[in-house]
């Protein structure tokens, strides 16, 4: 017969306070005297209580087996969501009354007697370097954090994985949720209704997925594996990390089988485990934490002369490519923050960028900035409603597109400073700071790059303000209150500069990852069936340079541990394609007749 959970409970129980009676056992176990009298009677049946229900030496040994060994705590991600505050600290690390985060986790573990600790780390990993020392515990390195999500993390510490508590770094727990003793694996959720859970609790105490508009249990996150369970888990993630496959899941994607998890259900109040995911959260259980302070926060209170705690409604919007950007309340309206990303201070002139917007500022072309910094890059604007982005398959998308983009051009403004591509690829060569190229013919698809440079400079150009980064996303579509068309605008100036507005059409393909019939449909768009063949090889040269260009850039981007996938791959295919289509124009004529 199988001794189930309650059963299991009430013999932990009788471990930790000697048996007197069924209603005082009911008290301490938590379960009803009903469940406790059944319990008693079973466990008895299966020898693992004598005649006076004191525990035998069956059960003695098996709670001696089943006791936990370790623990494994993620502390490897970004932490995205508790933006503006986790530009300078790891959400791990964070303090609540003065304590930080992870610091009273670990307390807790040593408290259950549980010393042997690893950490997988990630962003900012070197923060992390003193508890080492402190608490005697093993660091383990997650290189890809950016591009990945805590299934890989725990796929690193694998091996380690064998009656192991498993531990997000962003919570806060009242009570210590950790024992010297466990009886069976289990996963934690709060007893919580959270709407975005994936997971809820059944009367069998089983997780099981939760409907599509069905509300969940909150994910605590915390979880206990015996080694049963474990060695399940083990090769799961093994087998889901294969190949780099899963590398957006949850490990908890790793629990289940079928439409339930293998584990049963451990229900705590949710006053008991916080999750800490935003910074509301963190002011909410300790507005005087000392990681509540954020210059952006204090230029957002200076700009609408307001205290902070009336910044509300903060919430991360999704990464960029150069950028992390929040959104918040302020006086009932909604804005956007804009704070630049990792090594963006090398890439961008904010001065410049701030030009830019002096240029276009008040022509429909974008709304003007409420606020910008031409040092540090910080910028807010007004928040667009029922925004969405070109879609670079629609066709009605991409006439509108090109018509704002021709517009644009048409206006003939100028700026001080030129945005240089060939500079650029050099300047972005060398913040690799001497280390070789990830691609073993890249020496000679860049000298290939570069011989194109005389065609283009050989070509007359119409010079002028140009975006640069006129890729889809930063067409933006939308509609304002009381209007029923929708209007179109621009975003994303950073990169903009005198050049040939011909390399705005370079870019929207790039970036679309388009293949040849789909660039040469967006050219006759453009210039509405009317483009010569020079000026279409041009083109195809500028997305041949501007391929290299961004690979070159992905390359740095790698180098800070920020992947982008297919993306990066074909930034560096269009340069080698491209180059073989211009060099085959050139071969047949197309130089002289330029």
């Amino acid at each position: 017969m199988f001794v189930n959970k309650q059963e299991l409970d009430i013999l932990r129980t009788i471990f930790r306070e000697p048996f007197i009676n069924q209603r005082i056992l009911a008290e301490v176990s938590g379960h009803s005297l009903g469940v406790v009298n059944r319990s008693l009677k079973k466990l008895a049946a299966e020898g693992y209580l004598d005649e006076d229900l004191r525990p035998t030496d069956k059960a003695r040994k098996e709670y001696q087996e089943k006791a936990p060994k370790n623990a494994v705590i993620l502390a490897a991600g970004f932490g995205m969501r508790m933006v503006p505050i986790n530009l300078s600290t790891p959400k791990a690390l964070l303090e609540i009354h003065g304590e930080p985060l992870i610091e009273r986790i670990i307390g807790q573990l040593h408290e259950a007697g549980i010393k042997d600790i690893t950490i997988v780390v990630g962003f900012m990993k070197e923060r992390f370097d003193y508890l080492i020392d402190k608490f005697g515990v093993k660091l383990v390195v997650n290189a890809g954090y950016a591009a990945r999500n805590n299934l890989y993390s725990l796929a690193l510490a694998a091996d380690r994985l064998s009656n192991t508590y498993i531990i997000p770094s962003d919570i806060w727990c009242d009570t210590n949720p950790f024992n010297a003793h466990e009886m069976y694996s289990w996963y934690m959720v709060s007893d919580l209704v959270d709407n975005e859970s994936a997971v809820r609790v059944n009367r069998k105490m089983e997780l099981v997925k939760a409907g599509e508009h069905e509300g969940g249990n909150a994910m605590v996150g915390i979880a206990y594996l015996l080694e049963e369970e474990a060695a399940v888990i083990r090769d799961r993630i093994r087998e889901m990390t294969a190949e780099g496959l899963n590398e957006e899941e949850f490990w908890e994607a790793a629990l289940y089988r079928g439409d339930k998890m293998i584990v049963p259900a451990r229900v705590v109040h949710a006053s008991d485990v916080v999750e800490i995911n935003t910074y509301e959260q963190l002011r909410e259980l300790d507005q005087d934490s000392n990681h509540l302070k954020s210059d952006a926060l204090d230029v957002i209170a200076d700009v609408f002369q307001t205290d902070l705690k009336d910044i509300v409604d903060i919430t991360v919007l999704k990464k960029g490519m150069t950028n992390r950007s929040f959104l918040f309340s302020v006086h009932g309206e909604k804005y956007i923050m804009r704070i630049p990303g990792e090594g963006t201070d090398q890439l961008i002139n904010r001065a410049e960028e701030a030009a830019v917007f002096k240029a276009i500022s008040g022509l429909g072309l974008c709304d003007d900035p409420v606020y910008i910094n031409p040092e540090n890059g910080y910028k807010i604007t007004k928040f667009l409603e029922g925004i969405r982005v070109c879609d670079s398959e629609d066709l009605s998308d991409l006439n509108r597109c090109m018509d704002k983009l021709r517009a644009f051009h048409e206006m003939k403004l100028t700026v001080p400073h030129t945005f240089d591509i060939f500079g650029q690829i050099e300047f972005y060569e060398t913040l690799w700071n001497g280390s070789p190229s990830m691609y073993k013919d890249y020496r000679q698809t860049k000298e290939n790059v570069l011989s194109l440079k005389p065609f283009i400079d050989r070509l007359e150009k119409d010079w002028c303000l140009t975006h640069i980064d006129a890729v889809p996303d930063n067409f933006l579509f939308y509609k304002p209150e009381g209007q029923e068309n929708e209007l179109l605008q621009l975003t994303d100036w950073e990169y903009s500069g005198m050049q040939d507005p011909h390399v705005d059409i370079a870019m929207f393909c790039i970036y679309s990852l388009y293949d040849k019939e789909q660039v040469d449909r967006l050219i006759d768009i453009y210039f509405r069936n009317e483009c010569s063949r020079i000026t279409r090889t041009k083109i195809y040269a500028y997305i041949a340079a501007c391929g290299l260009l961004w690979s070159n850039w992905c390359e740095f981007k790698h180098n800070l541990g920020v992947e982008f996938g297919e993306y990066s791959l074909r930034q560096y295919r269009f340069a080698k394609d491209y180059y073989r289509y211009v060099a085959k124009e050139i071969e047949e004529g197309l130089f002289r007749e330029a």
